[in-house]
């Protein structure tokens, strides 16, 4: 069971900056999972799961907007990159899907 310290309902060790990058240590470990994530057996769903006990939908919720921080373009530029030209990918693709079928050439 997790303590809180704080009216935000949030375990200290997710609140608080660990360094100087200014990343929680959950923010800096999902970093660190989602750059190493292919080397858990099995399917990374499980793992997340696994690893911080969370659903994949919401490791996701928070891997979104942590990528869209400074710090942690600070703490792993090459990795948070990576995952920004792939949301973008995905974005793209699902914006191709849904345009209307007489914009289509």
């Amino acid at each position: 069971m997790r303590v809180t310290r704080s009216a935000d309902e949030r375990p200290a060790d997710e609140r608080e900056p660990s360094g100087v990058d200014g990343l929680s240590d959950r923010d800096a470990a999902i970093l660190a999972f989602e750059r190493q994530w292919w080397r858990h057996a099995g399917a990374k769903e499980q793992a997340i799961r696994e690893e911080f006990g969370l659903s994949a939908a919401r490791y996701y919720q928070l891997l979104g907007a942590l990528i869209d921080r400074p710090a942690a373009l600070r703490h792993d530029p090459m990795l948070v990159k990576r995952l920004l030209r792939l949301r973008e990918a995905r974005l793209a693709a699902r914006h191709a899907r849904t345009l209307p079928s007489g914009d289509r050439p």
